[in-house]
């Protein structure tokens, strides 16, 4: 006692205490939880040193306050927030492989009541250590603080705190100069934020990150139309003319897009012990009614799903921080999917999703894309069962076409599966499917909720064929994003055939690869196509199979079948992929044997080209969307969205809302059904 009485009366001692434990758990996160791409001496060197300075210059603080107990309180607070801020990033990563950022956690309440048990799920038994000292230290605080007798210690002298201020920024200054000679502009290159926190450490991206914040706010406040010329420059310039031969092929149909949740490439024609994990969904992969595409990437950032959907709809990429979706897509004036297929050809709209409403912000997005309908989670059977982020899919889409039948042909439906998402809860009661084995987990049910998905596919299919919707539509089923992330990976590289010990940053980069299939019933000059292509491309690619040019809007994807379409596909990060090669922050791979390429002054200038086209493409979408410049451009013949026009808690159980205006005729199934159900038309479960 007589020992920690000492320590908790010498500010010095507490100071260097509290500074090298927490210098300790950030080494512990940087070296089993963060994946910094530490390479060379030098940067080794700046990543043990880089917490120190910060470090020292916030906990440092404590030694200006001149009374004792109102000192240690203080510094019980910057070690307990810090170390809540370090947690937080560890979480963070482990689901997104990307740290906090202002967007992110200001977007976090409209996230959050989707979330059912995940955070727990990426707790980690040595998560522990990064609460030891906390624990220890607010011991000490209530001994100290409750103590009758007053524990006495000397102020320390106003000179050696700023001391130790200005040690901490000489070290920052050393730190920072490192780094820059190591890593040139490293401030100002945006898309690398893992590069800010391998050379500066958490504490400065922080910072940095709300600074980059409020310039962004600042831009967005005083954006005006001279903005738009630039963007709309590219976007013309980039545009790509139809394919006379795939223009139209699917016009007039209605459209039903199936979002698969967290659905990889790799799991088309994968078997577990002899099993095809989806052979419903290959089958359609391999139909010759099919379009199907073997070298489509997903282009998600932070907002994973949300990135999806701005992409698929917008034509747009995400931000890159945070979700475009709960940032900016309550205010943002957007040309979306279903207003323009509303516009030009009629098209009704909808989405179901056996989540609230509320998760990514979607019940404010989707009425300023001009969705007439949103039939979320209230919308379902509340015996419906749950599993992680909503009620499981065969239940969702059964329920589905209740509404759906109701829908004035042609329409324009997305469903959101959400079954297949981490952690991949499984039961012996759904998911028969025998797991991996592994030893993770997460990868090992992974197969099991995408098999389950496939048997969901496969009856919706059943039902749609039943019913008579199937020939009248196009079916466009497509992955969001990664199931299996980074620091999974190595764990199933032996169940892909791969030797784990020569894993790369190409073979994750080659996971980013998820389907895409435009499943047309009748056409039969489908086929696996290999042009390279990404989420952005979808939109363009959509509209000329409907038969509408998409020349008018402003989109930064370009229609996959036209001659020339852009197979340089972007990463949010800045890095890219080729048909030939792929680009990893400097590395350049051959795609082909995934060996780094020697440098040629031929691959130099080629690398450099394309790496310029992707950053203008990233920077013009930012710049769009962060300003909000489409509400200073509108097409000729579209109608700017009005949110207030719709109102999705007013959809009866009925459907009446659904129904065509009196005195029209209606042309939804259930009409031309004789008025009759066709949910009985669906297979049991």
């Amino acid at each position: 006692m007589d020992r920690a009485k000492w320590i908790f009366s010498n500010r010095w001692c507490l100071l260097i205490v509290a500074s090298v434990l927490f210098w300790a758990k950030t080494i512990l996160a940087y070296q089993l939880d963060f994946s910094l791409g530490v390479e060379g001496t030098v940067q080794r060197i700046l990543l043990w040193l880089n917490p120190l300075a910060t470090t020292l210059l916030i906990f440092g603080l404590f030694l200006y306050v001149k009374k004792f107990k109102p000192a240690l309180v203080v510094l019980f607070a910057v070690d307990s927030i810090n170390t809540l801020i370090l947690y937080l990033n560890i979480l963070f990563y482990r689901e997104f492989t990307d740290f906090v950022t202002i967007k992110s956690v200001l977007g976090f309440s409209k996230v959050s009541d989707g979330i059912s048990g995940s955070s727990f799920a990426l707790m980690s038994p040595h998560d522990v250590f990064y609460w030891l000292d906390i624990a220890a230290f607010l011991v000490g605080l209530l001994y100290v603080l409750t103590k009758k007798k007053t524990v006495q210690s000397q102020p320390i002298r106003k000179s050696a705190a700023v001391a130790v201020t200005a040690l901490s920024i000489l070290i920052f200054t050393i730190n920072l100069a490192a780094s820059e000679a190591d890593r040139p502009q490293l401030l100002q290159r945006t898309f690398d934020r893992s590069y800010i926190v391998k050379y500066l450490g958490l504490d400065a991206f922080t910072v940095y990150d709300g600074i980059k914040s409020a310039q962004a706010n600042s831009v967005r406040a005083h954006a005006s139309s001279n903005g738009l010329e630039e963007v709309t420059d590219y976007t013309k310039e980039h545009y790509a003319a139809p394919d006379p031969k795939m223009f139209g092929i699917a016009k007039g149909r209605n459209v039903l897009v199936i979002h698969l949740e967290s659905f990889q490439q790799f799991l088309i024609g994968m078997k577990v012990d002899g099993q095809e994990i989806t052979p419903f969904l290959n089958s359609l992969y391999n139909d010759k009614q099919t379009l199907s595409f073997e070298n489509f990437f997903h282009e998600v950032g932070q907002g994973k799903t949300s990135d999806a959907e701005n992409m698929l709809e917008t034509g747009t990429f995400g931000l890159p921080q945070g979700s475009l979706f709960t940032q900016l897509g309550s205010d943002n004036i957007f040309q979306g999917a279903p207003a323009i297929l509303n516009q030009t050809a009629g098209y009704t709209s909808a989405v179901f999703h056996g989540n609230v409403g509320s998760f990514w912000n979607r019940d404010h997005v989707y009425k300023n894309l001009g969705y007439q309908n949103f039939f979320d989670r209230s919308y379902f059977d509340p015996e419906d069962e749950s599993l992680g982020y909503g009620i499981l899919d065969k239940d969702m889409l059964k329920e589905s076409v209740g509404h759906l039948e109701h829908l004035q042909q042609p329409f324009y439906a997305k469903f959101i599966t959400v079954t297949n998402h981490t952690p991949y809860y499984t039961d012996d009661k759904h998911f028969e499917f025998p797991s991996l084995n592994t030893g993770n987990n997460v990868v090992d049910d992974y197969v099991r909720t995408a098999h389950y998905l496939d048997e969901s596919l496969q009856q919706f299919f059943t039902y749609l064929k039943a019913s008579g919707l199937y020939d009248r539509s196009m079916i466009m089923i497509y992955g969001d994003h990664f199931g299996i992330s980074d620091t999974n990976n190595k764990d199933l590289a032996k169940a892909l055939g791969k030797d784990p010990n020569t894993w790369s940053e190409f073979d994750d980069a080659q996971m980013q690869r998820v389907p895409l299939m435009f499943h047309i019933p009748g056409y039969t000059n489908g086929g696996i196509q290999p042009q390279y292509g990404g989420e952005i491309d979808v939109l363009p690619t959509l509209l000329h199979l409907l038969g509408i040019d998409d020349k008018a809007y402003v989109h930064f994807g370009t229609d996959l079948f036209s001659p020339q379409h852009d197979q340089t596909v972007a990463f949010r990060n800045g890095d890219f992929v080729t048909p030939t090669f792929t680009e990893l922050g400097g590395k350049t791979y051959d795609n082909q044997t995934g060996q780094l390429l020697e440098s040629t002054a031929a691959l130099t200038q080629e690398i450099k080209k394309d790496q310029q086209q992707v950053k203008k493409a990233l920077s013009l979408s930012d710049k769009l969307n962060q300003e909000n410049l489409l509400r200073f451009y509108t097409p000729q013949g579209f109608t700017p969205v009005e949110a207030k026009d719709y109102d999705y808690h007013k959809l009866d159980e009925k459907n009446s809302a659904l129904e065509t205006k009196k005195g029209v005729k209606s042309t939804s199934i259930f009409s031309q059904n004789g008025g009759q159900t066709t949910t009985d038309l669906y297979p049991p479960q």
